[in-house]
């Protein structure tokens, strides 16, 4: 019985606009077909979600409104439901080129390619996710195509958002507020860090609003001895009485991913962990201050290292980076020297952790948005360093 197609995060035509941005860069290159092979970008272009790490592809071509989509025949149930395209755009693969040597699912892709007529066209790749092997098969199946470079292009068009997915993203970053909410409602010394972040994941998929978290970002929990390193997850310690937490989690809603930060004190916080609360608060207003659309993000990031440095830290690390669907948009950054001209609708995590010794570090961050005037703020969580007894 064939499966019905589920509900759609975004209309047709979202998907339209987007294809025809891709489309547009194609025709700049004179590219018949490009090949999309980041999970991220299959995702913007036809609403797939499901996390397979199978081999697929998505191709665009020039000839046809709706995208191709190639993977495991089991992923085709999956693609049928979640994608905005019609069944006859969904081509599932067989399982004799699992685990094989000498074939794999981007023989599917080609083999599409030549039934088209393609061969001898010009066709872009993302090279970047491709494995050595992955891009010498397709120039060696595919000796008269033209191959073109098509990686980030597909990312750079992401960065400028809709209006439709940025209400996605304030749906992600309510997600994360009560997060970080119900961290310090839960977190207390004797505490298990496991047991705290079951709390705190629970919620992340409960979800608020009426809206559940729809994938769990993996949280970063660093506690006690931990403090000083920036990605590491919970241990099997337990929370200690005048101990320090620095959480970094995410809500999710369609992989749209709203990233936020807060430092949480157990018991009365040291002078040390004060004054760079201070300083780095200071310096997340000053960045906030400077974002608008025109501004630079290298003199964004200027006015935030400055401010740091006036209140006694150096920020070592960059302010910030794009975000969107999943953590992070390998694009932008607010860093220093990035010459990138902030336009409206790109969207940040505004990120002061300053990590100053191997044994010391603070986290507190935001999800914006860029606006004509200024700024929204997606994550509304107080900014405050949280003292729990």
């Amino acid at each position: 019985m064939p499966v019905i197609k589920g509900p759609q995060v975004f209309p047709r035509s979202e998907y339209l606009r987007r294809l025809a941005a891709v489309k547009a860069k194609m025709a700049e290159r004179d590219i018949a077909a490009v090949v999309i092979t980041e999970n991220a970008h299959i995702t913007y272009l036809t609403g797939s979600v499901a996390h397979s790490y199978d081999t697929r592809g998505v191709l665009v071509l020039a000839s046809r409104e709706e995208p191709v989509f190639v993977l495991r025949w089991m992923d085709v149930a999956a693609a049928v439901q979640e994608t905005f395209m019609g069944r006859d755009s969904i081509i599932g693969y067989s399982e004799e080129m699992m685990a094989n040597p000498d074939k794999n699912g981007y023989d599917a892709v080609i083999d599409f390619l030549l039934d088209q007529g393609l061969g001898p066209s010009g066709i872009g790749f993302e090279m970047c996710d491709l494995t050595v092997d992955s891009a010498q098969k397709f120039k060696s199946r595919l000796p008269q195509a033209r191959i073109e470079d098509f990686s980030n292009v597909v990312t750079r068009i992401r960065t400028l958002k809709s209006e439709l997915e940025i209400a996605v993203m304030r749906e992600a970053a309510a997600i994360s507020d009560a997060g970080v909410l119900r961290a310090a409602e839960v977190m207390r010394p004797g505490m298990r860090e496991a047991d705290a972040i079951a709390e705190i994941v629970g919620t992340l998929a409960r979800g608020t609003n009426g809206k559940v978290g729809t994938w769990i970002a993996t949280p970063f929990l660093c506690a006690t001895s931990r403090i000083g390193n920036p990605h590491t997850t919970w241990s099997e310690d337990t929370l200690r009485e005048g101990s320090q937490v620095n959480l970094e989690i995410a809500g999710v809603r369609h992989d749209y991913t709203a990233p936020i930060c807060r430092t949480y004190s157990l018991g009365k916080p040291s002078e040390r962990l004060l004054r760079i609360h201070e300083a780095q608060l200071a310096g997340l207003e000053a960045g906030l201050n400077a974002i608008r659309a025109g501004a630079v993000s290298g003199e964004v990031a200027m006015a935030i290292h400055s401010t740091t440095e006036k209140h006694g830290f150096k920020k070592r690390s960059r302010a910030g980076y794009a975000i969107g669907i999943q953590w992070t948009e390998r694009t932008t950054s607010l860093k220093l020297g990035d010459t990138t001209v902030l336009q409206p609708n790109m969207t940040f995590h505004m990120h002061l952790g300053s990590w100053v010794e191997e044994d010391f570090g603070y986290v507190l961050s935001e999800s914006i948005r860029v606006t004509d005037s200024g700024v929204e703020v997606l994550t509304k969580a107080p900014r405050e360093l949280f003292v729990l007894s």
